[in-house]
């Protein structure tokens, strides 16, 4: 008999909720399966099997509090049962070695590649490590060359492969509710919030109750962003194989704008001000459980490129629930695009210790004046929210003006003048 545990939590985490359990009691697992799954105030956490074998009990039900290291259930030793045809992707690899709590396994190396096998025939062989990787990423397992014995795709292999360029998107629709009401004349229900959104709602009061917010707002010509990305996109994809966006552009200037304005970059900690020699940017997601924001680390060493790939890992991570804590924790400055959801306008609140963060919008044509002449523009509003105790007017004017600038004059910051 084994003991199933909680993983051992961050320090800033006390503990957690369980969320589900995948298995059921006298139910054949083999090692590295999910069986369930923990939401702390941050992220989801994933419990799974150390050993083939049998779930025997569990000691703590969906709904329970759980702390770091608590025994959930129990394992027995057993015969795992064979998966399914349909299911064979769960099936461990034979150069699989032991996994942890959080999923992670080390997979032995071999020179020289091996001829991608059609999908079929090499997804069955996968390990549990290397299938979460191929299925964060997106990746198709037909196209990832292989260096393990018997043509096994391994984790290196894995990790360094590059997801398939994203299809064209339709335009957003309106959101519907996911909540059930229960039928009546005037229905209501009361459900408690989530863990990790209960943390949002306390970490955004924090900030309205400590910092000294406050917004400045301009406009952006999107036109000569717009142009240099219809010119070079095809280029860019097909040496790539991911799409130039236009949130890459903005951590590009914000990033050129913090290296002007080193005081947008630093943070408040009690009576002192702490510099960051760095520029680790925030992206604001929307995932299912609330707005997540993951860092780009070093932003000012990232390529376009660079940027967003690591920005659709996230997004795809994000909606399946597997950030974890290290993805979230730091940043220096953020940036949050309501523009995605129609917003025109709008006051972001900044993410603590963080002193500002930059609110991105919808694009509209509108009739502007240049040049002495109305012409019709694709335009969009800016805003930075900044804490004043920090940073003044003038340099939260500066900054996000230099960021406009950059903007309709993409070229600058790409030459570097």
């Amino acid at each position: 008999m084994a003991d199933i545990k909680v993983p051992v939590f961050s320090e800033s985490v006390s503990e957690g909720t369980l969320l589900t359990w995948h298995k059921k009691p006298g139910e054949a697992v083999k090692r590295g399966e999910l069986l369930a799954e923990i939401e702390t105030d941050k992220v989801v956490l994933e419990v799974t099997a150390q050993q083939d074998g049998v779930l025997q009990s569990i000691a703590k039900n969906e709904g329970d509090t759980v702390l770091s290291e608590e025994v959930l259930g129990t394992m027995g030793e057993g015969d795992a049962a064979a998966p399914a045809p349909a299911a064979q992707d769960q099936a461990s690899g034979p150069v699989a070695s032991e996994t942890t709590a959080g999923g992670t396994a080390q997979q032995p190396d071999s020179t020289g590649t091996q001829p991608a096998a059609q999908s079929g025939e090499r997804r069955e062989d996968l390990s549990p490590a290397v299938r979460k990787i191929v299925e964060e990423k997106g990746l198709d397992v037909s196209q990832v060359p292989a260096t393990g014995p018997k043509n096994n795709i391994t984790k290196a292999d894995a990790m360094g492969a590059s997801a398939p360029a994203p299809a064209a998107q339709p335009a957003p629709q309106a959101a519907k509710s996911a909540v059930v009401l229960p039928s009546g004349p005037r229905p209501e229900e009361r459900v408690p919030m989530t863990r990790i959104r209960a943390r949002i709602a306390e970490r955004l009061k924090e900030v309205q109750n400590t910092a000294a917010l406050l917004t400045t707002f301009n406009e952006v010509n999107m036109q000569p962003t717009m142009e240099l990305r219809k010119k070079y996109q095809d280029q860019f994809v097909k040496k790539h194989g991911v799409k130039l966006g236009f949130m890459s552009l903005f951590v590009r200037a914000a990033t050129e704008a913090l290296k002007a304005f080193p005081m947008v970059n630093a943070s408040v900690d009690g009576k002192d001000v702490i510099y960051h020699g760095y520029y680790d940017i925030g992206i604001a997601v929307a995932s299912e459980r609330g707005l997540v924001v993951p860092i780009l680390r070093d932003t000012d060493n990232m390529s376009l490129a660079d940027i967003e790939k690591q920005i659709a890992e996230f997004a795809t991570r994000a909606r399946a629930g597997k950030l974890t804590m290290e993805d979230m924790s730091g940043g220096t400055f953020s940036i949050t695009n309501g523009g995605t959801f129609g917003s025109m306008m709008s006051t972001p609140i900044i993410n603590a210790p963080q002193s500002a963060i930059l609110g991105m919008h919808n694009i509209i044509e509108r009739p502007i004046a240049q040049n002495g002449q109305v012409v019709i523009a694709p335009m969009m509003y800016l805003a930075v929210s900044y804490d004043h105790r920090l940073i003044d007017g003038k340099e939260a004017v500066q900054f996000l003006v230099m960021i406009k600038n950059l903007l309709e004059d993409p070229a600058r910051m790409l030459l570097d003048l």
